[in-house]
């Protein structure tokens, strides 16, 4: 054991010099106040055998009991500039002093190891075990299966209670409902047309206020067929005209600018005898009709007819989730960004398809941004409500419409009221009335606002 003496103005001044002496581990032996400063007894390598003995030779005659082992702690400098009259106090204090410590930085908490993996099952306990997880299985599925009719019990229950609910409250605006679900117009657009309806509503707007919003809801470009011109490419699904309505939309566009202002390109390589009927019409309309077979040489087409007036590109019939889809579209991109003139695409529908196969087709085409659309074959069409809901859900404008085969007769301008009323008009022939579980099942969850 290594014992010094220090001497210092202050006690903080004494401690730092300890600590700079003998190191964070010096252990205060005494300290007294002087004429010269604090005096400050240390030492290193604490011995407290020899400490006990130092402390009882230092200690007053009264004081019989041996003075307290100092505490071993590092030295700080926060210490407090006191000094006691005894030996044994002055011990004490410094003990104090030496083990108040500042707030150490907390310290990241290690995380424990993670735990071992589990041992793989033996071969033979995992084959005793597959029957109780086969089982198990089947009775999650069983359980989700009971989970599922409770769920769909519930939802006819409350929409059976809504619709109730509805035509006890508001029976005029659930007549208007009615009404739009013998139209055959979606669940989502009547509702967002009886949201436009007063509040309150008699029996005559109740009956005719829905067909006029429904006609204003419908957009149409209010163009007249004798102003169709530029370079226009009609796309659409398989079987809805486009070649015939090509036709008709030539044969107009001939009787107001002359054979020579007018041609046909045929891009439809795909089907059989599409080329030969275009060139066909073509021969009839006194038209020149030039193929294309690419991109490349369908803009050298266009530029070549640059100078005509109206221009119809006939496109090959494609299914939305045909992958040559993406074909024709690259093409029509290409031939329309090296080409001298804007091609415009045109979306053909056919009225006699379901409301959920005319919705595939817009959303199949919209990467094109059809300008406009064309409805053809309203005469084999039962119902023109699936058009009406596509049309009006899309906000896609409508040109024109066919309803037969006759060149160039069978084709008119849009005209949403004229739509709207024959829409009417053919499901008043049918006699259709939606029934309570019907109506509920349709527009039930949506009136609860579910």
């Amino acid at each position: 054991m290594k014992i010094k003496r220090f001497i210092a103005p202050d006690m903080r001044q004494a401690m730092r010099d300890v600590r700079a002496e003998q190191g964070a581990d010096a252990v205060i032996l005494s300290t007294r106040r002087l004429e010269e400063g604090i005096e400050i007894i240390a030492a290193v390598d604490y011995d407290e055998t020899l400490m006990r003995e130092a402390a009882r030779v230092n200690a007053p005659a009264s004081v019989a009991a041996p003075a307290p082992a100092p505490t071993k702690a590092p030295v700080k400098e926060a210490a407090k500039e006191t000094v006691k009259e005894t030996p044994k106090e002055r011990l004490k204090e410094i003990a104090r002093e030496a083990t108040k410590e500042p707030a150490k930085e907390p310290r990241a908490a290690i995380p424990p190891p993670p735990p071992p993996p589990p041992l793989p099952l033996p071969a033979t306990e995992l084959a005793a075990l597959q029957p109780v997880f086969e089982q198990q299985a089947l009775e999650t599925a069983r359980m989700r299966t009971e989970l599922g009719g409770l769920r769909q019990l519930l939802e006819q229950q409350l929409s059976s209670l809504a619709w109730n609910d509805m035509e006890r409250r508001s029976p005029m605006r659930a007549r208007v409902l009615r009404d739009m679900s013998r139209l055959g117009i979606d669940t989502d657009v009547a509702r967002q047309l009886i949201d436009d309806l007063p509040e309150e509503i008699n029996a005559d707007q109740a009956r005719y206020l829905p067909l006029g919003l429904l006609s204003r809801s419908l957009k149409v470009s209010g163009r007249a067929l004798a102003d169709v011109c530029g370079v226009i490419a009609l796309v659409g699904p398989t079987g809805v005209g486009k070649t015939t309505t090509i036709a008709k939309l030539a044969a107009c566009a001939v009787m107001h600018h002359g054979p020579n202002k007018v041609a046909l390109v045929s891009t439809d390589h795909y089907r059989i005898g599409a080329a030969a009927q275009l060139e066909h019409y073509g021969r009839l309309l006194g038209v020149r009709v030039y193929p294309a077979y690419d991109a490349v040489g369908l803009a050298q087409t266009l530029h070549l007819l640059r100078d005509h007036h109206t221009v119809l590109v006939d496109t090959a019939g494609v299914a939305g989730n045909d992958p040559r889809l993406q074909q024709q579209m690259d093409v029509l991109r290409e031939a329309a960004a090296h080409g001298a003139t804007t091609l415009r695409a045109c979306l053909v529908l056919g009225a006699n398809a379901q409301a959920p196969a005319l919705d595939d087709s817009v959303r199949a085409y919209l990467p094109l941004k059809p300008s406009v659309c064309i409805a053809t074959k309203l005469d084999e069409a039962p119902s023109l409500g699936g058009l009406l809901s596509v049309l009006i859900r899309h906000r896609i404008p409508l040109d024109c419409t066919t309803d037969g085969q006759r060149v160039p007769e069978d084709i008119s301008a849009a005209d949403a009221r004229v739509l709207v009323c024959r829409a009417a008009q053919q499901q008043r022939r049918l006699g259709f009335a939606g029934e309570d579980l019907d109506m509920a099942e349709r527009f039930g969850m949506a009136v609860a606002g579910l």
